[in-house]
């Protein structure tokens, strides 16, 4: 792969076999996996260490998502979805889950928690100005389209 852009990664003391992968080789993001035994109470959010740190370059970012099969079979959210980790953090990566389902869940060390993806920014200038351009949709949001 000619253009193939390599990220270190650094795994904690004993939690190699945490390294994140990706289940097919054509898919999009890598799963992260708990360091500990977790339980995830009702309505409750906890934080889960993945064992994993990250050296991003600078004009990347890693986006931290749910796993789809979590969320609709158990109804566990990433609450800040999609999760940013910038390019100068350095320390371990958690993720902010919450357990919006009908009963507790347990999470096991090495349980594939949620998925990170890799992505290049664009690079950008904000220009602050006195009026912007005219749409058909105007300040409409939130709903505007009618739908319920």
């Amino acid at each position: 792969m000619e253009n193939l852009l390599k990220i270190n990664i650094k795994m904690l003391e004993n939690c190699d076999e945490l390294t994140p992968k990706k289940a097919h080789h054509d898919d999009a993001a890598y799963d992260l996996r708990s360091k500990e035994d977790i339980t995830l109470e009702l309505n409750k959010t906890v934080l889960v260490p993945t064992g994993m740190c990250i050296e991003l370059p600078v004009g990347y970012e890693a986006q931290i998502r749910p796993r789809s099969g979590l969320s609709f079979k158990h109804s566990l959210l990433v609450v800040n979805s999609p999760g940013t980790i910038d390019a100068g953090y350095r320390g371990e990566v958690c993720i902010i889950m919450m357990n919006a389902g009908q009963e507790k869940f347990e999470i096991k060390r090495g349980d594939r928690v949620a998925q990170m993806v890799i992505n290049k920014l664009p690079d950008v200038e904000l220009i602050s100005v006195d009026e912007l351009s005219d749409t058909a949709r105007g300040a409409g949001g939130f709903g505007s389209t009618g739908k319920k």
